[in-house]
This record gives C-alpha cells, structure tokens and sequence, in this order.
C-alpha cells in the first residue's frame, strides 16, 4: 500500500491548510487512516485518526475544535482540514493507514510526509 500525501505549505498564524492522503496498491479494505506530525527536535505524534468503516475519529488535544479529519471511501483517500493554524502547528505531516491487503495481510504504511509552515 502506497500512501501519497499534499496540501503543506506556507500559511500565516490564523489560517487554513487543507491535507489530503490517497491510498493506493493492492487494497481490499483500508480500515484507518491518520495524520501524525513531527517538529524538530519533538517525537512524532497522532494528530488525528477516523475509522473508514464507522467514520469514529480521534484528535489530540491541540487539534480539537480546530482540525477536522474526514475520509471518502471509494477514493481510498483521507483529509485533514486545519484551520487557526498556530505557529506551534509548523511540522512535517505523516499520512498513515492500516488496510487489508488483496492476499489478506495486514500492512501498515506511511507516507511521505507534507511540510506545513506556519509564520507568526
């Protein structure tokens, strides 16, 4: 399962980013998909997650109120959509899925990572 990620870039304290995902490969059913982050010198961690299945989504707590994750399903494709950006915010953003592959294994992938930047 190949992930491909887009949306980062430059946008001022207070704006909006929009990132999207899009699985591709040998799927037969992504199960969850989310978006975690890495600053500089920070470990990475989840900024949000949704089951494709029940649509249940999770959030840190930085993001609640502010970052709305949401998934099409027949795109194989998840987004994330951050408004308020705050400085605090600026860090390369990760897609990740959990899927069932065509021979039935479980696969774990990640993508490559999307810049946002955030200026004060």
């Amino acid at each position: 399962v190949q992930l491909q990620a887009s949306g980062g870039g430059l946008v001022q304290a207070g704006g909006s980013l929009r990132l999207s995902c899009v699985a591709s490969g040998s799927i037969y059913r992504v199960n969850e998909m989310g978006w975690y982050r890495q600053a500089p010198g920070k470990q990475r961690e989840l900024v949000a997650s949704i089951s494709t299945g029940s649509g249940r989504t999770t959030y840190v707590d930085s993001a609640k109120g502010r970052f709305t994750i949401s998934r099409d399903n027949g795109k194989n494709t998840v987004y994330l959509q951050m408004n308020s950006l705050k400085p605090e915010d600026a860090a390369v953003y990760y897609c990740n899925s959990d899927s069932l592959s065509d021979s039935g294994s479980r696969v774990l992938s990640w993508g490559q990572g999307t810049q946002v930047t955030v200026s004060s």
